[in-house]
């Protein structure tokens, strides 16, 4: 069995200090419900399954820390459009549902941010989505037809307008949604476990390693501890093949960042750009780019088939080097300037594109597969499923289900191995102008 790991690297968990120490799980208990995985799911269901059955008792079981695992390792964006396969789709109702949960997600996260003054950096920032030549503008042309069609506001920027917030004359074409947020994610992470309703009880450092079913439920065996409870719901995404569900269905990618030091005055006046802004590439293999609110710059590329859900260290040297040379590119003036952190996140996609949440037998809820779009999804998905779970029906659950599908079966792991690392070499080659 394959468990989470924490590399150390994180920028944004590393720059967190101290935090709060939730213990260990060493003796046996007793819950009504049980949710797995500290990420956006697991932190939505069983905060939302305690606001909807505040005399029940719950526990949040996490393998890690809460913000080591992927939720805390992403680019920090929490996004309110589709992703760009589903703006194809014929279907405007439907899109019209995936950006109304979306935005629910985000309205959530932001009322608890507002509630107890989570300082992570949060910013109704919106989102840029940048093509650096001939073969980005093609995407980004097509993205922009996507929106008009779907009549979503957005903004084509002139050169000096890019020139103006980025700093850098690199991009030749840009796009701007206003709906979307910024923030750091480990921290995001971190204020929501630390502010939890009274009947949820945090477990840290500890996973499940076997699930079994009782008359009266389950037994999770954490191997140290024992918990019984009614109903469980897993937010594990890429490790919920590893719990024996939605096995060969679930592609672990990871995806890789270098985070700067923070710019100097003398700096900042060389960069000349704004602070507080992220940019995603038109060609999805291309770039993404960010800049922080104090003054750190992001830039995150480069794909590995993540068969074991992990990042080997000897990859990140060379991973950093084509980070800097991205960085270069784009900022000749700031060469000086060196990468504080280099590392890591998952992701999970399916072969057919689509998510799976739902009931995936009686008693046991999941969301997986967020197709790299997971912060606001994950958060979504996790407060469907505790209403799901509490028995409650709404628009919004009957929403979530209708956008949701039965991720593919995916060819047999050997031809995987081969397959996937090939494709991502390929796409890498093709996008090659866009990094």
């Amino acid at each position: 069995m394959i468990l989470p790991q924490y590399d150390g690297n994180c920028g944004w968990y590393e720059m967190l200090g101290t935090v709060t120490d939730f213990p260990q799980l060493t003796q046996d208990i007793r819950v009504d419900a049980a949710v797995i995985g500290g990420g956006f799911v697991g932190c939505a269901a069983v905060r939302r399954l305690a606001e909807n059955r505040p005399d029940d008792s719950f526990v949040l079981i996490e393998a890690l820390k809460v913000g080591q695992g992927a939720s805390g390792r992403n680019s920090g964006f929490v996004i309110d459009q589709p992703h760009k396969r589903d703006l194809e789709l014929g279907d405007k109702e439907l899109k019209r549902k995936m950006v109304h949960l979306n935005r629910t997600a985000i309205d959530y996260l932001e009322t608890q941010i507002n509630s107890y003054n989570i300082d992570c950096q949060w910013s109704k920032a919106g989102k840029y989505q940048g093509a650096v030549g001939a073969r980005g503008e093609k995407f980004l042309d097509h993205y922009e037809q996507l929106l008009k069609n779907f009549g979503e506001t957005y903004e084509r920027l002139s050169p000096q307008k890019m020139q103006d917030i980025f700093g850098t004359d690199y991009y030749s074409a840009c796009i701007f949604t206003p709906g979307g947020t910024l923030m750091q994610p480990a921290a995001l992470m971190r204020g929501l476990a630390d502010n939890m309703p009274a009947n949820v009880r945090i477990a840290e450092h500890t996973p499940v390693l076997e699930i079994t079913r009782t008359a009266n439920g389950f037994v999770l065996n954490t191997g140290k501890a024992r918990i019984e409870c009614r109903q469980l719901i897993l937010g594990t995404n890429i490790f919920t093949a590893e719990l024996g569900f939605l096995r060969d269905r679930i592609l672990p990618v990871m995806t890789f960042a270098s985070m700067t030091r923070p710019l100097t005055d003398a700096e900042m006046k060389l960069y000349g750009g704004q602070l507080d802004w992220g940019l995603t590439p038109a060609d999805h293999a291309g770039t993404t780019l960010r800049m922080t609110q104090d003054r750190r710059i992001i830039i995150r590329n480069s794909y590995r088939y993540a068969h074991d859900y992990n990042t080997p260290q000897e990859l990140l040297p060379g991973i950093r080097q084509r980070h800097r040379e991205g960085f270069e590119a784009r900022y000749p003036a700031l060469k000086n300037v060196q990468f504080d952190y280099t590392w890591g996140g998952a992701s999970s996609l399916s072969g057919n594109f689509e998510t799976y949440f739902g009931e995936l037998e009686k008693g046991i809820f999941a969301s997986a597969c967020d197709q790299s779009v997971g912060a606001a999804r994950g958060t979504i998905s996790g407060m469907m499923l505790a209403d799901m779970a509490s028995g409650k029906k709404t628009d919004l659950l009957s929403n979530m289900l209708e956008v949701s599908g039965n991720p593919s079966r995916l060819p047999p792991k050997p031809l995987l191995h081969i397959g996937v690392p090939l494709r991502m070499a390929m796409a890498r080659f093709a996008s090659r102008s866009e990094l």
